[in-house]
C-alpha cells in the first residue's frame, strides 16, 4: 500500500508529511533515502527528511528552521523563569517568612497546571488531530464539579472539606482517571473502535454529569452551595503544600513514556493512515496517549480545580513557535504556560489589586481564542 504524503495544501502540513517520511528509519532501522538513523538526534532533525537526493539548499533550510525554534523555545524557557522569579520576590516586604513560602507554594502549582495542561492538550490534539479540542471535551471539568457537589451533598462542606488534603486529591485523581480508563478500554475493544465515538460519548458523560450537579446543588442549603461554588473555580494561592510533591510525582512518571514516544508524536500527527503506513501501532498508541493525557488533566485538577480554556490557548501558541516537531512544541506550550499564569498573577496581583480570580482572567482569554479559531475556521 502506497500513501501519498505530499498532497498537502499547506506548506505548514507538507513540512510535517515529510518529516514523516524521514522518521521511517527510527521504526524500520533502514537507510533508505530521507532516513537519519545514523544521526544525533539534533543532526537528524536538521536533515532534509523524506527527500531523496536533496541538495544542500533544502539541509540548511532545515538546520535554520530547527535552530530558530531552538532560539524561540530558550527565549520562552527565559521568560518563564523571569515570571517566576518576579511573581516570587517583587513586593516581597514585611512578614517575608510568611509570604515568601505561601508564593512558593504557588508558583509551584503554577508550574505543575502549566505542564500538565499544556503537554496534555499538544498530546490530546495530535491523537484528534483537531487543534480546537482539549481534553476538557471528554468531561473532565463536569466530572470534577459532580465530585465536589457529592460529596458535599453526603457529607456536608464543613466536613469535607475538614478531610486531609491528600485523601481528598488522590480521591479525585483516581476517580478521573478510573473513568477515562474504563471509557476507552470500553470503546476501544469493543466492536467500534472510534475515536469520534470516544470524543461523542465524553460530550454526553459531560452533559450527564452536570445535570445530575444541578440537580443536587438546588436542594442544596444555600450556605453549602456558597461554600461549593468557590470550589468550581481553579485557585492556585489555597494549594497544600503537600501536595506539591505528590503531584509532581505523577506527573513525573506519565511523562517517562511520553519523552519515549517523542518521535512516533511526529508520525502520529501526520493522521491514521499515514502512520500505520510507516509503522505506528496506531491504536495502542492512541490508547496511550489519551491515558496519559488524562492522568495529566485529572492531577491538574485535583490540585487546582478545572481551567477549561487554558489548555486551548496555551498549545495554539505553541504552535506559533514555527516547527512542527514535538520536542519542541511541548516545552513551548509549558513555558507559555507559566509565563501566563505568573504573569497574570503579577498583573492580578499589581494592577487589579486582586479584585477578580486568575481563573477569571485566564478563561475570558481562551473564549476568545476559541471564538476567533471558530470565526477563522481553524478546525481541521
Amino acid at each position: 500500500m502506497t500513501t501519498d504524503l505530499t498532497s498537502s495544501p499547506t506548506p505548514e502540513s507538507r513540512r510535517t508529511m515529510e518529516s514523516g517520511r524521514g522518521l521511517i528509519g527510527l521504526f524500520t532501522g533502514s537507510r533508505g533515502s530521507g532516513s537519519s538513523t545514523d544521526l544525533p538526534d539534533d543532526a537528524a532533525s536538521s536533515q532534509p527528511p523524506g527527500t531523496p537526493g536533496a541538495g544542500p539548499g533544502e539541509g540548511g533550510g532545515r538546520r535554520r528552521e530547527s535552530r530558530r525554534a531552538w532560539i524561540i523555545v530558550a527565549v520562552l524557557g527565559a521568560l518563564a523563569l523571569a515570571s517566576v522569579l518576579a511573581f516570587v520576590f517583587v513586593g516581597l516586604t514585611g512578614a517575608v517568612e510568611y509570604i515568601l513560602p505561601r508564593r512558593l507554594t504557588t508558583v509551584g502549582a503554577m508550574v505543575l497546571v502549566a505542564y500538565a495542561v499544556g503537554v496534555s492538550t499538544v498530546l490530546f490534539q495530535t491523537v484528534t488531530g483537531n487543534r480546537i479540542l482539549t481534553p476538557s471535551i471528554m468531561g473532565f471539568d463536569a466530572l470534577y464539579v459532580l465530585i465536589q457537589t457529592v460529596m458535599v451533598w453526603v457529607f456536608t462542606a464543613q466536613s469535607f472539606l475538614g478531610f486531609p488534603p491528600a485523601v481528598r486529591f488522590l480521591a479525585e485523581t483516581v476517580v478521573m482517571v478510573v473513568f477515562a480508563v474504563a471509557l476507552y478500554r470500553w470503546l476501544f475493544t469493543g466492536a467500534h473502535q472510534s475515536l469520534h465515538l470516544v470524543l461523542l460519548i465524553g460530550i454526553v458523560f459531560a452533559t450527564l454529569f452536570r445535570g445530575i450537579s444541578a440537580l443536587l446543588q438546588k436542594l442544596m442549603e444555600p450556605s453549602e452551595f456558597t461554600i461549593l461554588q468557590d470550589l468550581f473555580f481553579a485557585s492556585f494561592g489555597m494549594v497544600d503544600p503537600q501536595l506539591l510533591g505528590l503531584a509532581a510525582v505523577m506527573l513525573a512518571l506519565a511523562s517517562i513514556p511520553v519523552w519515549r514516544m517523542r518521535h512516533e508524536l511526529d508520525v502520529l500527527a501526520l493522521g491514521r493512515q499515514s502512520a500505520v503506513s510507516l509503522g505506528v501501532d496506531h491504536r495502542a498508541r492512541t490508547m496511550q496517549i489519551l491515558v496519559i493525557a488524562a492522568v495529566m488533566v485529572a492531577v491538574s485538577t485535583a490540585l487546582v480545580g478545572p481551567v477549561t480554556f487554558f489548555g486551548l490557548l496555551v498549545a495554539n501558541l505553541a504552535y506559533q513557535v514555527g516547527a512542527f516537531r514535538h520536542r519542541w512544541v511541548l516545552p513551548a506550550a509549558v513555558f507559555l504556560g507559566i509565563v501566563l499564569l505568573a504573569g497574570g498573577q503579577m498583573v492580578l496581583q499589581h494592577v487589579f489589586g486582586f479584585n477578580t480570580a486568575l481563573s477569571i482572567i485566564i478563561e475570558f482569554a481562551g473564549g476568545i481564542v476559541f471564538l476567533a479559531m471558530l470565526l477563522r475556521g481553524k478546525v481541521r
